[in-house]
């Protein structure tokens, strides 16, 4: 079985509430994913950084960080799809990162990789400081349409969930 399987493996686990499984899961590969994400090879970053949200593995946020500062826009990409997945419950994790995600959403070169993270930050803390700086990015017509729509989608959430303060 390959990383990929293992992991398509620990997501069905984890949405059917089979802990246990998916604990003994992780155990057995916990080193391979390390060693992925180390790879030269792109494809296996993305794989392992993709691998950590279907894990559901939240002692792997460091490593997630590193994969949101890959060279490469698959692995950045990945590494948001995990973030997405492990802040679905809980917003901890990316409060925990916000500060990067605000650096990508603002000044990535890859616009799906920048439509990625604005998508993350849906799952955070209805902070004002993100809230005005995806309005920002909405009303900026430099920037392409995808991303205005995503970031203006968002920040309204996020000025919803805030209340009347925000």
């Amino acid at each position: 079985m390959s990383l990929a399987e293992a992991a398509a493996e620990a997501d069905e686990l984890a949405q059917s509430g089979a802990e246990r499984e998916l604990a003994v899961l992780r155990q057995q590969w916990d080193e391979e994913l390390e060693d992925a994400a180390r790879s030269a090879d792109y494809r296996q970053r993305a794989v392992a950084y993709r691998a950590i949200g279907q894990f559901r593995f939240r002692q792997k946020l460091e490593l997630l960080r590193r994969g949101l500062e890959d060279e490469s826009p698959a692995a950045r990409g990945s590494a948001l799809l995990s973030v997405q997945l492990l802040s679905k419950d809980s917003p901890g994790v990316v409060n925990a990162i916000r500060p990067l995600l605000h650096a990508i959403v603002t000044t990535d070169a890859n616009q799906a990789v920048r439509r990625l993270a604005v998508m993350c930050l849906r799952h955070g803390s209805p902070q004002r400081e993100t809230i005005v700086l995806l309005n920002g990015l909405a009303e900026d017509d430099e920037q392409e349409a995808e991303l205005r729509n995503a970031a203006r989608t968002t920040a309204a959430e996020l000025k919803k969930r805030a209340g009347p303060k925000g």
